[in-house]
């Protein structure tokens, strides 16, 4: 997914704000779970972060380009990991940061684990 860097992203060093990572990857999640059938969430079930894992690689800089990467590490019965690289959008062998989030399906009534959703399950195996 392709991203412009934005200049309120800079932090005091003039570069992109390391919280602002995962807001990069936040909205590529979002704009994949958005195609999915379903949306992988609804009244019943929804996905939470249950953890997030960033490997700083190097400072974005404004202006700038990037893409965002996601893949499936892992799948569980209510878990999915998710793989994630920032690369320069001119140079995909310039990588700002890799690493992975997990995702789990709870139960918005009981807030317990749920099992994945058929769409999430099928686009994760796809």
């Amino acid at each position: 997914m392709p991203m412009s860097v934005r200049w309120n992203d800079l932090d005091a060093f003039n570069h992109v704000n390391n919280a602002r990572y995962l807001t990069y990857l936040e909205e590529a999640r979002l704009r994949w779970m958005m195609g999915l059938p379903g949306l992988g969430l609804d009244d019943d079930v929804a996905p939470v972060v249950a953890a997030a894992h960033v490997n700083y690689r190097r400072p974005i800089e404004w202006p700038g380009e990037v893409d965002i990467e996601l893949f499936v590490e892992r799948m569980g019965n209510t878990s999915v990991s998710i793989g994630h690289r920032i690369v320069a959008a001119r140079d995909h062998g310039v990588l700002y940061c890799d690493g992975h989030v997990v995702l789990v399906w709870i139960d918005r009534t009981t807030g317990r684990a749920a099992p994945l959703p058929d769409g999430v399950r099928e686009a994760c195996q796809a």
